[in-house]
């Protein structure tokens, strides 16, 4: 009988992953991911799902916003005047800038706005309001 996956394994896995709309957000069709369970590498709600799992054993695993990026919070939304930004730097929509904060470390952001005088930076995470679904073997328990 094969072994199941447990917390301290290092496995080897295989998903796509794809949003309720059907559109993959992300998947290792090019390489397999390597994981040790139990060291927060990944989502925990699916490393839980992954635990028990056999190699070669294929789960859909769907993931509540809460167990992956969280909802869209308010307070991610930064809005600053134009002139803050140099005046040569063209601005898009979808474009993202490295902002820095003060002492603390840079953030990437990404414009959802922007006119003369006001540029509007979102700092959530992409998907952050979204549900996730991942097809996923489990490649192997090494």
């Amino acid at each position: 009988m094969k072994r199941i996956a447990k917390k301290g394994d290092q496995v080897s896995v295989s998903y796509i992953g794809t949003l309720e709309n059907g559109k993959i957000f992300d998947s290792t069709e090019e390489s397999p991911l390597s994981i040790t369970l139990g060291n927060d590498e990944i989502f925990p709600a699916l490393e839980n799902e992954i635990i028990g799992m056999r190699a070669g054993q294929v789960k859909n695993i769907f993931l509540h916003t809460r167990d992956a990026y969280g909802p869209r919070r308010p307070e991610n939304i930064l809005k600053i005047k134009r002139e803050m930004i140099p005046a040569e730097k063209e601005l898009n929509v979808g474009q993202k800038l490295s902002i820095e904060f003060g002492n603390e470390a840079e953030q990437l952001m990404m414009i959802i706005d922007h006119d003369d005088h006001e540029v509007v930076l979102d700092g959530n995470h992409p998907l952050a309001g979204l549900d996730l679904t991942f097809a996923l073997r489990l490649d192997a328990i090494l």
